[in-house]
């Protein structure tokens, strides 16, 4: 049986193509290209001060001047421990165009998950704010850094919004007068006595970026991408949005060192000619404010980002006709926030739903999205044009019919190189099947329907075992979220020595209900109604907040790691 999905696209799309070319070049030559096709379109927006392509790919070049000055080799890692700010997209590019690789790290990274990725990686420069120098002093002699550059908030800032800054942030950071760093600015004037040539030929099969992921065991690895694997993502991004055009607005909030943020909010808008709001630090109130002031045609988001928008009343008299699209990946949607964000976009002048897509960071995030104008309820969309999907036996490379569930799998060109220093586990995850092809085991349980259509079910790693049964948080997840006074929840397995795991439920109400007695017995007859008797929780827990991740998904480890020794 076949699962090559090029016919669905072009039978439910009405034009989307199946295949697409790719340009082999670097990243930066894909931007190289937009600039000199649109030199006076805005690249990016940052705090009220906005830079042309021109300007941008001037600042990416006098930065690749900078790198080689300081001695930054082809092939060489480079950190760069930033927020969504102009100085990480103008190093992110400088390091692709001098042929050297940006290893992409959380700036809210803790100093032992810093000193992880910057050895794991091998970086011998890395690109940071003063505000985490600290960190970097405590690890300093733990890793091989040659140079630390550090650079603020002010260096991007006009003279007024400097003033404003140092007074409400910036006097409160300390760096040492003696401190073994390069200041961004002076990081920047030495390169320009640099007069040897630091351009390097670069094609789409050459290593290009570093991000991180738990893989397929849970456990922090670097996955290593090509030039490839971001322009693929560039051109599949355009050839699913026809409504895109050059000129076009995204918030870029998905943060940088995250697949969804770096591939789509920043390097498909500014491959295509987009222009990217950066966000340096995300609030939903702050976020709220960003929307009323710019009118963005696209934003991309995870759950948590919609549930919070909803909550805020600075909404309420907002026009939105202005989105075009508004995507949410990096964890699962529930078929009753979609519903709600849906209203919500609807009574605010929007003429659009939410699409859900399907991603991984092996992949450099999505590779599945939810059709213009077509949607299945609980569907994750179709694969993109060059991308294919099959559903396999857990464990197996065995292919199941449509409609049974497996592993999703998934082959096409944004599918990663490797783990880097996990050769072990690269094979694991990158599997040559019987038709040849290189497969990438996602981890994840899904199904495919006879009409291309994909459906999420659950981490592999996260299904709960009890009494033999089979049971998927998210599904339990879905009908929690439906009950009138649940805002979030979240379902977790904690050991049990007769059932293996019993299920327990954490749950965010909305405002106007109370924690009490009634309102659980509330929840507990809804569940009784909707989930089999073996699914159904043993215990409720309210709470105010649910943990979420550095990227916004609910933190369910952290409440299994609580709950770890508990007596339930």
């Amino acid at each position: 049986m076949t699962t090559e999905l090029k016919a669905p696209w072009i039978k439910n799309l009405g034009g989307v193509p199946a295949s697409l070319t790719y340009r082999q070049c670097s990243m930066y030559e894909m931007v190289e290209a937009v600039a000199e096709k649109y030199p006076d379109y805005i690249a990016y927006d940052f705090m009220g001060s906005k830079t042309t392509y021109k300007t941008f790919i001037k600042e990416i070049n006098d930065c690749a001047r900078a790198l080689k000055a300081i001695g930054v080799q082809e092939g060489e890692s480079v950190t760069i421990c930033m927020p969504n700010a102009p100085q990480t997209m103008i190093m992110f590019y400088a390091v692709n165009l001098v042929g050297a690789i940006a290893n992409m790290v959380h700036p809210l990274s803790s100093e032992k998950e810093i000193e992880f990725t910057i050895r794991e990686s091998g970086s011998a420069v890395c690109l940071t704010l003063d505000q985490m120098y600290g960190k970097f002093a405590n690890i300093r002699q733990n890793v091989p850094l040659r140079s630390l550059i550090i650079t603020s908030v002010k260096d991007v800032l006009s003279p007024i919004k400097k003033k404003g800054y140092y007074l409400m942030e910036g006097r409160k950071i300390k760096v040492p007068k003696d401190a073994v760093i390069i200041w961004w600015e002076n990081f920047l004037k030495n390169g320009k006595g640099y007069k040897a040539p630091y351009e390097r030929q670069r094609v789409g099969e050459d290593p290009a970026v570093i991000l991180y992921s738990g893989g397929t065991t849970g456990t922090m690895k670097g996955i290593l991408l090509s030039n490839l694997n971001f322009n693929a993502l560039a051109a599949q991004i355009l050839a699913t949005n026809k409504m895109f055009k050059p000129g076009d607005k995204m918030l870029a909030v998905m943060p940088m060192f995250h697949g969804f943020g770096l591939g789509v909010s920043i390097h498909s808008m500014v491959a295509n000619g987009g222009r990217c709001i950066l966000i340096p630090r995300f609030t939903p109130e702050s976020y709220a404010k960003l929307i009323k002031k710019h009118q963005p045609n696209f934003i991309a988001g995870v759950p948590t980002l919609y549930e919070a928008l909803l909550r805020l009343p600075t909404l309420d008299k907002v026009n939105l006709a202005c989105l075009k699209g508004v995507f949410s990946g990096g964890d699962s949607l529930s078929v009753e926030l979609k519903k709600r964000f849906d209203a919500f976009l609807k009574s605010h002048g929007a003429h659009i739903v939410v699409r859900e897509g399907y991603g991984t960071t092996e992949c450099v995030t999505a590779s599945c999205l939810t059709p213009v104008h077509m949607e299945k309820e609980g569907s994750i969309g179709l694969p993109f044009p060059d991308t294919y999907y099959k559903i396999v036996k857990v464990g197996t490379t065995e292919e199941v019919p449509y409609g049974e569930e497996g592993e999703i799998c998934l082959c096409g060109p944004t599918v990663m190189m490797e783990y880097i220093n996990h050769p072990e586990e690269t094979v694991d995850t990158l599997k040559t099947h019987e038709d040849g092809h290189t497969w990438l085991h996602t981890g994840d349980l899904g199904m495919m329907d006879e009409d291309g259509f994909v459906y999420f079910r659950q981490r592999i790693k996260r299904m709960i075992v009890t009494s033999g049964y089979n049971v998927y948080p998210s599904q339990i997840e879905n009908v929690l979220d439906a009950h009138d006074a649940v805002h979030m929840s979240c379902v977790i397995g904690v050991p049990d020595p007769l059932k293996m795991q019993k299920v327990i439920a954490f749950v965010m109400l909305k405002p106007g209900f109370s924690p009490s007695e009634e309102t659980k017995i509330s929840i507990m007859k809804h569940l009784e109604k909707n989930v089999a008797k073996y699914a159904m929780p043993k215990r409720i827990e309210f709470r105010d907040m649910l943990p979420t991740t550095l990227v916004g998904k609910v933190a369910y480890r952290k409440l299994e790691e609580e709950m770890a020794g508990k007596e339930i």
